[in-house]
C-alpha cells in the first residue's frame, strides 16, 4: 500500500502546475545514441528552476544536449526547449482554463486509478486470510479482525490518495 502511495506521488510531480518544478522534466526518458541506452533526465542532467516561469536543464555531458532536446519535444509535457549551445531553457506558459481542466481531470483519474490498485490489494489479502481460515490456520474471529484492519489500512490509504489529489488540484487551480 505503501508503495501505491509513492507512486502516485511521482506522478502528480510531473503534471504541470502554473509554476516551474523541475519534477516536470526529471523522469523524461531519454535515448541516448552515444551510450546506447535509455536514460532519465536526471541521470543525464541537472534541472534548476531559477524563476517560476522557467526550467533550466544543464547537461553534465554536453554531447547528449540534442538527446535531451529530443527528448522534451517528444513528450506530452507541452513545452518547446530553447538550447544555446551549453544549456537548455525551457520557458513554462500559463495554463489557460481549459488546460487547467483537463490536468484537473487527469489527476482525478491518477487517484483513482491508485485506489483502484489499493482495492486489489485488499482482495488478494482477504482471499489469503480466507484460504488460511479454510485450511483451520486461523480461527474465524482471527479471520474477521483480520479482514477489519486491512479495511481499516485500505480506509487510511484511500484517505491519503484523496489528499494527495485535492492539493495537486488546488496547485492547478491557482492563476
Amino acid at each position: 500500500m505503501g508503495k501505491v502511495i509513492e507512486y502516485l506521488k511521482e506522478e502528480l510531480r510531473g503534471v504541470r502546475t502554473g509554476r516551474a518544478t523541475s519534477g516536470l522534466v526529471d523522469h523524461l526518458r531519454v535515448e541516448v545514441a552515444s551510450y546506447g541506452s535509455t536514460m532519465e533526465l536526471r541521470e543525464l542532467a541537472s534541472v534548476s528552476a531559477p524563476d517560476p516561469t522557467s526550467l533550466v536543464v544543464k547537461p553534465f555531458d554536453p554531447s547528449t544536449i540534442k538527446d535531451i532536446e529530443k527528448a522534451i519535444q517528444s513528450s506530452d509535457v507541452g513545452i518547446t526547449p530553447a538550447t544555446d549551445g551549453k544549456i537548455i531553457r525551457l520557458p513554462i506558459p500559463p495554463l489557460s482554463g481549459e488546460r487547467r481542466k483537463q490536468l484537473i481531470t487527469q489527476v482525478r483519474k491518477m487517484g483513482e486509478e491508485q485506489k483502484v490498485a489499493l482495492r486489489n490489494v485488499r482482495r488478494d489479502v482477504n482471499k489469503a486470510i480466507d484460504a488460511d481460515k479454510k485450511a483451520s490456520t486461523i480461527t474465524e474471529d482471527d479471520a474477521d479482525a483480520a479482514k477489519a484492519a486491512v479495511q481499516k489500512l485500505i480506509k487510511r490509504n484511500e484517505d491519503e490518495v484523496d489528499r494527495l489529489v485535492a492539493a495537486k488540484t488546488k496547485e492547478i487551480e491557482e492563476v
